[in-house]
């Protein structure tokens, strides 16, 4: 499968997305698609496409069988086939919709935006699928997620969506190591620390007293 435009993989992601949020208004329309496409929330980056840049984008999407027109309605209407046409379960579909909607997402910031598309039961099941997309094998059209390096700034590390094409995360901002960021697993260990420190002042302190006791010395 070719690349997608910007505009082809909004179209998709909507489909993808009113297939779940309005089912009673799906297929969509072209009218409800352009509106879909130019929503102004939970949309990355906020698009003003025109309804002929939106009807390209659909018959393109068609092309590559990863949408059809539904028969039998006055009106044309459309709805997505990705999961057949690219061989995904409906929660690797679920995932892509949101990345091609919302941009680059943490699995956390996944978990939470899919939940109208496929309620994952915890996140280790969302990153179980990120790994899936992301390894897919060259036989089955290579991988269509990567993870981003950690940015500036930023506590976790964020996914996004590579049907529009391959991503040099090589060119992109590391974040440092830097006193402001500690991970889980530090974290942990810091606080082990800080019980077992806590444990011998109170250990040390038992001992003083009792010298001054023995001694028969006031520590005043």
């Amino acid at each position: 499968m070719r690349e997608l435009s910007l505009l082809e993989a909004r179209v998709l992601g909507v489909l993808i997305e009113k297939a779940h949020t309005v089912p009673d208004s799906y297929p969509l329309s072209l009218n409800s698609l352009v509106s879909g496409c130019n929503q102004k929330t939970t949309r990355d980056p906020v698009m003003n496409a025109t309804e002929a840049e939106v009807q390209g984008a659909a018959d393109a999407l068609k092309a590559l069988h990863l949408a059809f027109e539904s028969s039998g309605s006055r009106v044309t209407r459309y709805e997505h086939n990705m999961g057949r046409a690219l061989a995904l379960p409906s929660q690797s579909v679920a995932v892509l919709a949101v990345l091609m909607l919302r941009g680059p997402q943490t699995s956390s910031e996944l978990r939470a935006n899919t939940d109208r598309l496929h309620r994952f039961a915890d996140l280790s099941s969302v990153e179980a699928f990120l790994d899936e997309l992301a390894a897919r094998s060259e036989e089955k059209g290579g991988p269509l997620v990567v993870k981003l390096p950690r940015a500036p700034g930023a506590r976790e590390a964020r996914w996004t969506h590579l049907l529009c094409g391959a991503i040099d995360v090589s060119a992109m901002p590391v974040a440092a190591q830097s006193e402001d960021f500690v991970a889980a697993s530090e974290l942990a260990a810091i606080k082990s620390q800080q019980l077992t420190m806590q444990r011998e002042i109170h250990d040390l302190k038992a001992l003083v007293d009792k010298l001054y006791a023995e001694l028969g010395v006031s520590r005043e």
